[in-house]
């Protein structure tokens, strides 16, 4: 961890919606005038989109079929590790960027980049105020390494499983051209490794954002329409509340419809989402942002 240069971790499996709390930090830092060095999770994949196909053949032919992204042979945790260390210590690291559609290599500025590569990798910008990483591992434990020790927030983003599923396969379905059998295989072949390293980082979240649909999504392969804010619940829990200050009676006051389940816990309506994470992180990235400019000061 730093107090000089602070680092958020928001973490979540494919589908879990982690896309909302960086638009929301997108949100705040314009009208706070912060800049951050952003992260994308993906980018730290030891494998691109290509390579990754012959990868999981060859671990097929030699009887593991559970090889996938969520997993650290797959992953270059020991990059992740490096560019905490590096960013907590000065503000400085590396960074690249794993192309999700022909799209985003246009909009970075490679164009002769196709869908499924990476970015070369590429200095963070200069002076920063705080790193925010978002993708499947920001805080993931394993042997010979523990990235949670070097993130000020730990933020999981977890929906209810079989809504995580549902996500996953309209989105990858709709959006990326994948057949649904496909995308079953791929969510089945990442379950031991989901569970192993993915599930046991939420644990140690500082806070869980989880929404529960209040329809029914018990079959995610042939849910067809994905649940509305309005047809969800968002729990959030915090992991201890008086690391944060967080004061409860003020947030129900403010998120109407909101009400607290467990002494730490706090439910609102799933319209009210992105009010209530807002209400919750301010404050947060504020003292975290007043105590890192006071000893840059000093």
């Amino acid at each position: 961890m730093s107090t000089r240069h602070p680092i958020i971790a928001v973490t979540g499996s494919s589908g879990a919606g982690r896309g909302s709390v960086k638009h929301l930090f997108d949100k705040m830092f314009r009208r706070e005038g912060l800049t951050a060095a952003f992260v994308d999770g993906d980018s730290f994949h030891r494998y691109d989109r290509s390579d990754m196909r012959v990868a999981t053949q060859a671990a097929l032919t030699t009887g593991n079929h559970s090889f996938s992204h969520f997993g650290p042979e797959a992953n270059l945790f020991d990059e992740l590790e490096a560019l905490y260390r590096s960013y907590g210590a000065a503000g400085e690291g590396r960074r690249r960027f794993y192309l999700h559609t022909a799209e985003d290599g246009e909009r970075l500025g490679y164009p002769e980049l196709k869908s499924g590569q990476f970015t070369p990798w590429e200095d963070l910008p200069r002076d920063t105020d705080l790193l925010i990483y978002e993708g499947l591992h920001g805080v993931a434990r394993a042997e010979g390494f523990d990235l949670s020790k070097l993130v000020d927030v730990k933020i999981g983003v977890v929906p209810v499983i079989n809504l995580e599923w549902t996500r996953k396969i309209h989105r990858d379905t709709s959006e990326r051209g994948y057949s649904e059998e496909a995308v079953v295989d791929t969510i089945l072949r990442r379950m031991n490794d989901y569970v192993r390293y993915v599930i046991p980082q939420f644990k140690h979240s500082d806070i869980n954002f989880q929404q529960v649909p209040v329809v029914d999504t018990s079959d995610p392969f042939v849910t067809r329409e994905l649940p509305s804010a309005d047809e969800s619940v968002t729990v959030a829990r915090f992991r201890r509340p008086e690391e944060f200050d967080v004061d409860f009676p003020c947030l129900m006051r403010n998120i109407e419809g909101s009400w607290m389940s467990r002494r730490n816990t706090l439910v609102v309506p799933g319209g009210k989402t992105e009010l209530a994470m807002e209400l919750i992180l301010t404050p947060i990235v504020e003292r975290l942002i007043s105590r890192s400019r006071m000893l840059k000061v000093a």
